[in-house]
């Protein structure tokens, strides 16, 4: 009876012994390694870039204002609208200036007649001192009544143009076609000279105001091609340097460059912020570290990259990224200098996969 316990019980550990052989081959990862290609991080002492921030501007704008005080009959057009060069945007009351045109009429209409009836005198008393019928005093005040007459009738035709002029100034046209972009007035309200009354863009030319600092103005000149990258949507834009100022005294000690932006069709607006990369090597002492973009891995809000680590799988490490230099990003944090990330894979690539590396 023992020996029949004693076999029992050997069977049963040999049963467990196997079960758990088993077990410990089901748990063994057969997923075939992925091939990837490594790269190293490159890290620089010397920024390829000078880079200076600044505000996209629309190439032509306007804001419109009047000479004229009154109050605004009607303001033809709303923040979007486009409009052609010369259509009426707003209209101020003009009832005095109105008024001052039929005088301004009536003035010419006076002074005319006066003119025509003291030509005829003087050519009359002309033809009398050629025949010795007049005097040379009379001729002489006939030509001074003439020529008062002739210089009140181009005083008069002065005043009618100044009137006119005026008009200008109480009917506000577009200077030039474009995109009404802000209004700061309304029917009814009182216009005042000078103030601000609607602001007028031209489409489709943009530029950017960079500020640089004294220490790097000096290596900026003007027709510099230079990369713009558009903050709001990431895009690199060609551009070109038109105007460098050669003074700092009223912008913080900061000098102006402005950049004129290729034609392109991307989707830009006036007020976005850039950043202005000129072809200018920065000396720093902050070691920059710069990977590829196509390396970049993103995660919804969060970007990373893929490292190998000691034991062959891939490991994805999240970074906080900083200015874009063409296709290359700069690291701030998350990957050190001289590491390998994983540039490309042959496979899908996830956290823990197996990877060889390709010679």
């Amino acid at each position: 009876m023992k020996s029949l316990y004693t076999s029992l019980f050997f069977l049963g550990v040999l049963s467990l012994a196997s079960c758990g052989n088993a077990s410990e081959e089901k748990n063994i990862d057969n997923t075939p390694a992925v091939s990837v290609t490594v790269s190293s991080v490159a890290a620089e002492n010397n920024s390829p870039f000078l880079t200076a921030s600044g505000k996209i501007e629309a190439a032509n704008s306007a804001t419109l204002s009047t000479r004229m005080m009154g109050f605004v009959d009607n303001v033809h057009v709303n923040v979007g609208d486009k409009v052609a060069k010369g259509q009426l945007l707003v209209s101020i009351n003009n009832s005095d200036l109105s008024a001052k045109q039929a005088q301004t009429s009536a003035g010419i209409t006076e002074a005319q007649a006066a003119f025509n009836n003291a030509q005829k005198d003087y050519q009359r008393f002309q033809n009398l001192f050629a025949e010795n019928s007049a005097s040379q005093k009379e001729l002489d005040d006939q030509r001074a009544r003439y020529e008062m007459a002739k210089a009140r009738l181009e005083g008069a035709k002065q005043m009618k143009n100044e009137v006119q002029s005026q008009f200008a100034y109480v009917n506000l046209r577009a200077p030039f076609s474009g995109v009404v972009t802000n209004k700061f007035i309304e029917a009814g309200d009182m216009a005042n000279p000078g103030v601000p009354l609607i602001s007028v863009e031209g489409p489709g030319n943009f530029e950017v105001t960079a500020s640089v600092p004294e220490s790097e103005i000096s290596k900026i000149k003007s027709g510099t091609e230079v990369q713009v990258i558009v903050k709001s949507s990431d895009k690199t834009l060609p551009g070109t340097v038109t105007e460098v100022s050669t003074s700092a005294k009223n912008t913080g000690g900061q000098y102006l460059v402005k950049v004129v932006l290729d034609k392109t069709d991307a989707d830009i607006l006036s007020g976005m912020y850039a950043t202005v990369q000129f072809p200018i090597e920065k000396k720093t002492d902050v070691t920059t570290v710069m990977v590829p973009k196509e390396a970049l891995v993103k995660r919804g809000q969060l970007t990373g990259i893929y490292t190998v680590s000691q034991s062959n799988t891939a490991l994805l490490r999240w970074l906080r990224l900083g200015r874009t230099f063409g296709d290359n990003v700069e690291v701030l944090s998350g990957l050190a200098a001289d590491e390998n990330y994983i540039i490309s894979s042959e496979g899908k690539l996830f956290n823990g996969a197996k990877v060889t590396i390709k010679q």
